[in-house]
């Protein structure tokens, strides 16, 4: 019989909100130190050649992806977030998923702030990136917590941690259904 993991009562969704919480303030508070401290363009060195710091703005996606789709990275952002508070809000029993949710959550907020806020224009914002890894895109904090809340959720998925705590229903009971 498969083990089922720790479940948190139902209203315990307020746990998610402190990862959100942090990746969206740290998203928010790098970005508007870039846009205070550096110039378009800009580069500062920090552990050279691996890591630099690159403020460009964003119009498209990873690796500036569909830079004329703008508004559609802002209607697919919002429509995440959404499905991320659903899930919180009504899926999330345990721990590691919620805690991971809210990451992924606050992630999706601060590139969704970009795109609503930001230049050029409601929808069609650009976003703030500056971490640059040597022979890799240039990204933000936001780009981060997504991208590890991601893998997380798939390793949560291969390791068969349901949402709700619950074991994983494989169907090998439906053998015995009628026998």
């Amino acid at each position: 019989m498969a083990q089922h993991d720790q479940q948190v009562p139902q209203r315990a969704w307020w746990i998610a909100l402190i990862p959100l919480a942090i990746a969206y303030v740290a998203d928010l508070w790098s970005k508007e130190a870039v846009l205070a401290n550096m110039q378009e363009g800009e580069r500062i060195p920090v552990l050279e050649p691996i890591l630099t710091w690159h403020f460009i703005r964003n119009p498209g996606a990873a690796f500036s992806i569909g830079i004329e789709y703008t508004w559609v990275f802002s209607i697919i952002q919002a429509v995440g977030l959404i499905i991320v508070l659903y899930l919180i809000f009504r899926k999330a029993r345990t721990l590691p998923w919620l805690l991971t949710l809210g990451a992924l959550g606050g992630g999706i907020a601060g590139n969704l702030t970009d795109r609503l806020f930001r230049e050029p224009g409601f929808g069609t914002g650009h976003v703030i990136d500056f971490i640059a890894v040597h022979n890799f895109a240039i990204f933000n904090i936001a780009d981060s917590f997504i991208v590890v809340s991601i893998i997380i959720i798939v390793l949560l998925v291969m390791l068969g941690k349901t949402m709700d705590g619950l074991p994983e229903d494989t169907g090998d009971d439906a053998k015995y259904v009628n026998s």
